[in-house]
């Protein structure tokens, strides 16, 4: 009996000890996991809030530059109506007939405003209507009716001159002026915005005479091509230089901005801001006008909250293993603890009774007993925290920041315009394909592009090549009209073209062509790039050749492993290379 009750209060003194370790242990590790959870949480959520501003600034900033050079086409295109001599040899003329009631300005003016702009390869895909006034304000108006207003149908409007738009116009002293609203319509709400330009007579440096006025409407469908397009954003462009904020364009169409217009575009930010947006801003250096992205904060957060759960639930996880181990961990200590109890009792009762001094052995085997419990224990709570902060890191580093794309657009236009003023129109007509093909290939960061556009970045492609080699290759194209607004994976033709060029027709003496067709057969889409150069040698060389085999892997990862590209060659006749994909395809 008593061995029993010695056997139960050993037992029970055990599990106390083992409780009182494993307390320990929970308040060691469970309360740093919970606030290493919480921080990481915040840190993710903080840093993804500041990439994804950052990322909308910088698309922004992509957007204005971008609109700075289709501003700048606009004013290229008045300077280009104000210099010429015909027309400022006419408003000359109108200028002198004062009294008489015939008006210079009419169809030859007009006609002259057309070829002028034609004959110089302006893109006037944003230009709506142009109308042209004299000093005696007779117009002359070319383009849309629509956007005319009264004026399109020529007379005398002598109101002109007391209009706002007008005198803004006037002093700025010759500069064009970007509105936000069509000045001849009136109308704030319509499709169209206008510029308006002063003209001045060239030939009178030191002492201006005004000639007349030169009035652009231009398309607000412009800004679609500035903006790239997004489900989770809206986008506004906002005129600020009134009595109160002018929202002249906005996207999507169903995104109310008039109830936040306040007098300024600080108070306009800080309506939107209190409806639980965020708001990034951009000034355009062309017009002043302040470009915002527009984003409901809730869904920029939905990333974070999905963060904030799986950190949850790694912090709970790794709680559960935590509380395992601790209840192991303590009954591990436990034991050994006990034991070294008992044998210091057992040592200290026989030196009570022995009356000896200690000996030195016995006290070593102590020191090093409790030395390695120490050690053991730091380590084991070292390796859960460095645990916990790997799992933390691996998370944070998913959260990279974008790479800000880089445009040549601003190059490539003063390209076009030194080349215009020096009379090269070759340089000029390089320079503006140069230009188009490098937007087909960016396409705004889109995978997928036209079909029709692949081919207009093939003719542009065929341009520079033509110019580089006098005019050496012939460029056929016979593609079924139907696959035009068909959509297929970009820089999948080209590249067959470029090949075509350099390994088959440029060894070649003399002329040579290309010719690209494309078809559909039974659910198929066939493309084929066929020249008529020295033919392919070393047909392996070419296969493993990066841009065939570049086209191979995209085509494969795209269309899926049943696309094809075959290359069939014979020497001294030709090359041909095709490409089919299933017409189903949902390219990804």
């Amino acid at each position: 009996m008593k061995q029993r009750f010695q056997k139960r209060l050993l037992r029970f003194k055990n599990e106390k000890i083992r409780y009182k370790y494993f307390t320990f242990l929970i308040g060691l590790t469970i309360p740093p996991l919970f606030l290493l959870g919480f921080l990481s949480y915040n840190i993710a959520k903080d840093a993804l809030l500041q990439n994804q501003m950052e990322s909308t600034q910088n698309h922004l900033q992509t957007s204005s530059e971008v609109a700075d050079l289709l501003f700048r086409n606009v004013i290229n295109m008045e300077r280009l109506i104000s210099w010429n001599k015909d027309v400022h040899q006419q408003l000359k003329e109108s200028a002198q007939a004062q009294g008489d009631e015939q008006n210079v300005l009419g169809e030859s003016t007009t006609k002259r405003i057309q070829n002028l702009i034609a004959s110089y390869l302006i893109d006037t895909q944003d230009i709506d209507s142009i109308c042209l006034f004299d000093v005696q304000n007779h117009s002359v108006c070319y383009g849309n009716s629509n956007s005319t207003g009264i004026y399109g149908t020529g007379g005398v409007h002598g109101e002109i001159s007391l209009n706002d738009w007008y005198q803004k116009s006037a002093k700025a002293n010759g500069k064009a002026v970007f509105f936000g609203y069509n000045v001849l319509t009136g109308s704030g709400f319509g499709s169209t915005f206008s510029s308006v330009k002063l003209l001045k007579d060239p030939e009178q440096l030191f002492n201006p005479v005004t000639t007349g006025l030169l009035v652009i409407n231009i398309k607000k469908s412009m800004f679609s091509r500035v903006f790239k397009e997004s489900e989770d954003s809206s986008f506004v462009v906002l005129d600020a230089s009134n009595d109160k904020v002018q929202a002249i364009y906005n996207y999507p169409p169903s995104f109310e901005i008039k109830d936040s217009l306040g007098k300024s575009t600080t108070e306009t930010f800080a309506k939107l801001q209190k409806k639980g947006y965020l708001v990034s801003s951009d000034i355009n250096q062309t017009t002043g006008w302040t470009f915002a992205q527009v984003t409901k904060e809730n869904k920029l957060l939905k990333q974070s909250n999905r963060i904030g759960i799986v950190t949850a639930s790694i912090s709970l996880f790794i709680a559960f293993i935590s509380l395992f181990f601790s209840f192991m961990v303590s009954g591990t200590i436990a034991r050994p603890l006990l034991q070294l109890r008992n044998m210091a009792m057992d040592w200290t009762r026989n030196l009570w009774n022995s009356n000896e001094e200690p000996h030195s052995d016995d006290i070593g085997v102590i020191g090093r007993t409790f030395e390695r419990i120490t050690v053991e224990n730091k380590e084991l709570n070292e390796r859960l925290i460095s645990a916990q902060l790997k799992e933390r890191e691996a998370e944070l580093r998913a959260l990279q920041a974008q790479i800000k794309p880089h445009f040549l657009y601003n190059t490539l236009d003063s390209m076009y315009w030194m080349a215009i003023l020096q009379n090269n129109h070759d340089l000029a007509k390089m320079a503006v394909a140069l230009s188009q093909s490098f937007k087909l290939s960016l396409n705004n960061g889109k995978d997928m592009i036209l079909v029709s556009q692949e081919l207009e970045h093939i003719q542009h492609y065929m341009t520079i090549q033509n110019m580089r080699y006098h005019n050496r290759f012939q460029y056929i194209e016979d593609v079924d009209p139907s696959l035009m607004n068909k959509e297929m994976l970009k820089l999948l033709l080209q590249p067959l073209v470029e090949n075509a060029i350099y390994h088959g027709l440029e060894p070649k003496v003399g002329e040579g062509s290309i010719h690209v067709t494309g078809r559909t057969e039974d659910g198929w889409i066939v493309f084929t790039v066929k020249d008529d150069g020295v033919g392919i040698e070393d047909m392996n060389a070419i296969e493993q050749g990066y841009g065939l085999r570049n086209v191979r892997e995209r085509l494969q990862l795209c269309y899926g492993n049943d696309s094809e590209l075959n290359i069939s060659s014979v020497v001294g006749e030709g090359t041909s290379v095709e490409i089919r994909f299933r017409e189903d395809a949902k390219g990804e």
